[in-house]
């Protein structure tokens, strides 16, 4: 399918789902949380780990039509991630002078994210391997 308006359809709805999914696991965390945005770490580190699900589903080359990648990886990754959330955030600590807070907040979000994106195309692999004809 080529249809741009389509496929700009599909990145939409995706980015609509993500948005809405960010929202609630915001709102979730905020209740669990003591004034930190649990919420938008939780939003990176899950949206990495689905990512690189979908990376590693894609890169097997039948699994995934690219109009589902692009819903998937660019429509709801995309609006699910937060990354002008973190930038706002980590700022919001740095101005408070809370500078060990914002340098832990940043650089984890990044690790965990690495390590989640990390996590997700390396068992989806083991799932490959065990599962055997359901995966194939």
């Amino acid at each position: 399918m080529t249809n741009p308006w389509i496929l700009s359809l599909l990145v939409g709805a995706g980015g609509f789902a993500g948005s809405v999914s960010r929202y609630g696991l915001s709102v979730v965390a905020q209740r669990l949380s003591i004034e930190w945005p649990a919420g938008t770490l939780a939003a990176n580190v899950l949206g990495c780990l689905v990512i690189g699900v979908v990376t590693a589903i894609f890169s097997r080359g039948e699994s995934l039509t690219p109009e589902t990648r692009l819903f998937l990886a660019t429509g709801f990754c995309g609006g699910f991630t937060t990354m002008s959330s973190l930038v706002y955030e980590t700022a919001a600590m740095l101005r408070a002078s809370e500078y060990l807070h914002a340098f832990v907040y940043a650089a984890g979000t990044f690790f965990l994210s690495l390590v989640a994106f990390a996590i997700g195309v390396v068992g989806l692999r083991v799932m490959v391997r065990i599962g055997g004809g359901i995966w194939s």
